[in-house]
């Protein structure tokens, strides 16, 4: 039965989730590196070198095409079924998002010092993109579709593609806005609300990701998705983006800054 039980895991979801797609992904990256203190970016400049947030946040997804970092892919995810706390959950023996983000964190915390300047940058790579990552809705999976990538849709009546691919990437891209244009339009934080999204847990952004399922999930019975559906939920998606920036800053304050 426990074997099962992993199994069903391991499918619960698939390795063409990409999380927030390039655009996405950069637009956390560059919040992120607009709201870092002043010590903070003098050492990250240190350990990254030229190589801003916004290109580092996409490295996860690229090396997705090297075999001998396989042992990632499961990273990029987690399953908590309906009704379930990450607690409760059957835990992926391969690891899954919060675990990996909590450990990372822990880590740099605990042991930057003793750490090489390549393996800080790693771990930074990681982090940009998992943060993006996990407040994307479908990163937290019921565990009965892969993360929407069993939703068969027609996008604009004409692009067939999967509910997870919608969110991914086709929602932001119907905008036609750049990384660095979606991030002006979406970063506009008040000082008390960024506190307040930077004292949440990572298990509580999961959390909060799971409370938008039922609104990602609201689909017309022919499964075509186009204007309603963006108008619905462009939203929501500015609020993860910003908010996954504005935390990926205060993560990164708190260990360099």
């Amino acid at each position: 039965m426990k074997r099962l039980l992993i199994v069903i895991l391991l499918l619960g979801f698939s390795i063409t989730g990409m999380g927030w797609g390039q655009t996405g992904h950069r637009v956390v990256g560059k919040i992120a590196s607009k709201h870092l203190t002043k010590k903070a970016r003098k050492a990250l400049s240190t350990v990254m070198g030229h190589e801003s947030l916004a290109v580092a946040s996409t490295w996860m997804d690229e090396v997705k095409s090297d075999s001998t970092y396989d042992y990632m892919e499961d990273w990029h995810w987690v399953t908590i079924p309906d009704g379930q706390t990450y607690a409760q959950a059957e835990k992926n023996p391969n690891g899954d998002i919060i675990a990996t983000l909590e450990r990372i964190i822990n880590e740099l915390e605990s042991n930057r010092e003793s750490m090489s300047v390549g393996q800080q940058r790693e771990y930074i790579r990681i982090l940009v993109h998992l943060v993006g990552d996990i407040h994307q809705p479908l990163h937290v999976g019921t565990g009965l579709d892969r993360g929407g990538n069993d939703v068969k849709i027609s996008w604009f009546w004409s692009t067939p593609t999967n509910l997870h691919s919608v969110w991914d990437t086709r929602i932001i891209q119907h905008k036609e806005f750049s990384y660095t244009e979606l991030a002006e339009v979406v970063d506009h934080t008040k000082k008390s609300t960024v506190e307040e999204w930077q004292s949440a847990t990572i298990r509580q952004w999961a959390e909060e990701s799971m409370s938008y399922r039922p609104m990602v999930y609201e689909i017309p019975q022919d499964n075509v998705l186009a204007y309603n559906y963006v108008y619905a939920t462009w939203d929501t998606v500015q609020l993860r983006l910003q908010q996954a920036g504005i935390r990926l800053a205060g993560i990164l304050n708190r260990i360099y800054g």
